[in-house]
């Protein structure tokens, strides 16, 4: 299987713009619902069969974690507050996690419904 980084990279687009813009106006659930519908796209987008959908799903939701975490981390950095990125840096690995699992269940759903 080959990865079509093609479609990661504008789901990782789709999610950052949408987890962003979601979030302000939903609060917290807003961002998580972000990444599921970029995910979603990008499963329906990639094709094939269940399990290339959540690879492409997974890919988009961890590196947009390690990105995300990464600004965060930065944003400590500069405020002076460095034993708040020790934290931060649990938090992107757990992040990675999370998001990945909900990439690869939106990566799944956009693939089923390709399908129909």
């Amino acid at each position: 299987m080959d990865v079509d980084w093609k479609t990661v990279i504008i789901g990782l687009v789709l999610a950052i713009v949408l987890g962003v813009i979601l979030g302000a106006v939903l609060g917290e659930w807003g961002g998580t619902i972000g990444y599921l519908l970029a995910t979603i796209y990008v499963g329906y987008t990639v094709g094939g069969d269940y399990m290339n959908g959540a690879i492409h799903g997974a890919l988009v939701g961890i590196v947009a974690a390690i990105i995300g975490g990464i600004i965060v981390l930065v944003l400590l950095g500069a405020a002076g507050e460095g034993g708040l990125a020790a934290i931060g840096l649990v938090g992107i690995i757990i992040g990675a996690i999370l998001n990945g699992i909900i990439g690869a269940i939106g990566g799944v759903i956009g693939t089923v419904i390709a399908s129909r």
